[in-house]
């Protein structure tokens, strides 16, 4: 055993105690973490603005701070962006967390010198907790590949500016840097095809023991491997022991990522956000994600069924109950107030408080980690229809195609009712792919990388729609059909009408 396998072991065992600590009083250690941060948002344009000074509990709190999401506090973070100080948080922020997902383009989250930490110690005790409760530590000694964004970032108004994942990569410690696969130089590869292809290069020849990544990435990954060697990815890494994954529903994924592998190897979910590292499976085999209470964040939770109420009850940890689904509200040292994360979860055990996450508030489809929202596919839609002025639609949905081989890429499938068809459906598909593209930059890099192919445009029979709202149940009335979906049960419904 390597002195870094060794050295982890007193490290994990006393990490698994300091956790241990805030654990035997959840409830006491959110109240003094929300005191912590109310006394800092107090110092701040939005704390004068929503009275922080006079409030000390949760009920305080919530008087003051409506829940809301990215585009209710965009002319908050409007200011943060240009450089202004203490708006959200006292000083200004260390980095701008690029993403996706709003109605009005990319998100610019907040990562200040004190939520910083949270990113990076999450990542880290995961892998303690694991080699405390498992007794592995080997994999530290072998190579590390992290499939992440580029490092490379963007400066605004004297901020850093890039993904997440990019971000994170700075901070990764000296003493894993010569573990870290791939290379910084690979990482900055924007060229997804390319990119894949240096790090098939760099593995191949390492003592792999550890992979982590968005799961239909990884695959794209191991597909390569396997190309490249004609052998499972288990016998071209011997040495390969943890799967590390995080960001989208893995389900879709296992049996195909396992038996690309072929073998057995341990697996390790973590439940990371631009917003905030919110939790990781500490129990190998326990679905429960361990939410962390004493990093820095104050979460609510709104009961998923009256989320959209004018003014829905917002529960702290002391009231929420097992099995029933929760929309997640943070507020963070990130300089985030009440915020609307729009995941929902389901608590799986309390004391310890754990969670499964279960989807998200609103429709979506986020099968490949693009956070495709409604009205980025009816914008699209919209602008297909400006270019093709003979093409009426009646009904539409979206869903994902998860392919099964190798050789082809899974992508979008949209369903599609034609009052008046399109004189090319083929030209229609790719202003419907150009559009998304557009107004989405998950799915822009999913598809310039190849990771998605172009979507696959299916036309539905005239009143297939209505057959099926009908056999549900639901013809008429408030009923609507989902414009997205993140499995396939409304398009395998609609095909089989």
């Amino acid at each position: 055993m390597g002195l870094k396998a060794t050295l982890s072991r007193p490290l994990a065992a006393y990490i698994v105690r300091q956790y241990a600590r805030w654990q035997h009083d959840p409830i006491g250690t959110q109240q003094r973490v929300l005191r912590g941060l109310l006394a800092q948002g107090a110092r701040t344009s939005f704390g004068r603005a929503h009275d922080l000074a006079a409030a000390r509990t949760a009920p305080d709190l919530a008087a003051r701070v409506p829940v809301r999401d990215y585009e209710a506090l965009r002319p908050w973070f409007e200011r943060m962006k240009t450089g202004e100080a203490d708006v959200l948080w006292p000083g200004r922020p260390l980095y701008l967390a690029k993403t996706s997902g709003t109605t009005s383009g990319a998100k610019y989250i907040p990562l200040t010198r004190a939520s910083i930490p949270n990113h990076l110690n999450g990542a880290r005790d995961a892998l303690l907790h694991y080699v405390q409760r498992t007794g592995k530590s080997r994999f530290l000694d072998g190579k590390l590949m992290f499939l992440s964004g580029s490092p490379a970032l963007e400066t605004l108004n004297g901020i850093h500016v890039g993904r997440l994942s990019g971000i994170v990569n700075h901070h990764v410690p000296a003493y894993l840097r010569r573990n870290q696969l791939p290379s910084y130089a690979t990482n900055c590869i924007d060229d997804w095809e390319q990119k894949l292809d240096r790090i098939v290069d760099e593995t191949l020849p390492a003592p792999m023991t550890l992979i982590s990544g968005i799961p239909p990435w990884v695959q794209m990954y191991f597909d390569r491997v396997v190309a490249r060697t004609g052998r499972p990815v288990g016998e071209v890494f011997p040495d390969f022991d943890l799967f590390v994954y995080g960001g989208v529903n893995f389900e879709p994924y296992r049996r195909k990522l396992f038996d690309t592998i072929g073998r057995p190897v341990d697996s390790l979910e973590l439940f990371p956000a631009s917003e905030g590292f919110l939790a990781f499976q500490d129990e190998p085999g326990n679905p429960g994600l361990l939410l962390l209470l004493d990093a820095g964040i104050f979460y609510e939770f709104v009961p998923a069924e009256r989320f959209f109420e004018p003014n829905p009850p917002r529960l702290t940890l002391a009231d929420v109950e097992l099995d029933r689904q929760y929309a997640v509200v943070l507020t963070s040292n990130a300089g985030l107030w009440g915020y609307s994360l729009g995941d929902t979860v389901r608590f799986v055990s309390r004391y310890p408080f754990r969670v499964v996450v279960t989807g998200r508030i609103k429709h979506f489809l986020s099968a490949f980690g693009e956070h495709v929202i409604g009205e980025e596919v009816e914008q699209s839609l919209r602008e297909a229809l400006g270019a093709h002025p003979e093409a009426e639609v009646t009904e539409f949905t979206v869903a994902p195609l998860v392919s099964t081989d190798p050789a082809t890429p899974s992508r979008h499938e949209w369903l599609i009712e034609f009052a008046r068809p399109p004189h090319s459906s083929g030209a229609f598909a790719a202003a419907l792919d150009a559009g998304l593209q557009r107004r989405n930059t998950y799915y822009n890099d999913l598809r310039t990388g190849n990771i998605l192919a172009s979507l696959q445009l299916t036309e539905l029979p005239a009143g297939a729609f209505q057959r099926y709202m009908k056999g549900v149940g639901k013809l008429g009335g408030q009923n609507k059909v989902p414009r997205l979906s993140n499995d396939r049960t409304l398009a395998a419904g609609l095909t089989s009408v």
